[in-house]
């Protein structure tokens, strides 16, 4: 999905939403990620990492790529 799709489904959801303390916390997340600590971390990132990280995040997106619990944390018996 491009950035312009993402922004359009994101604008139509919150459009959507009509509980103001859900908009508040809405609000407040996103404006904590603008100038905080997490967006300082991604720009100390190289392109190369971000590119690491986000194909990551596509790939997680087929159950087939995922790794239970038990098997992360050894736990399987």
């Amino acid at each position: 999905m491009s950035t312009t799709e993402l922004k359009s489904n994101i604008h139509k959801i919150i459009d959507g939403i009509e509980s103001e303390p859900l908009l508040q916390t809405l609000y407040d997340f996103l404006k904590k990620r603008e100038f905080g600590e997490g967006s300082q971390f991604w720009g100390q990132l190289t392109e190369e990492q971000k590119q690491e990280v986000l194909l990551a995040f596509d790939e997680s997106e087929d159950e087939q790529n995922l790794v239970s619990k038990e098997e992360v944390f050894g736990t399987r018996k």
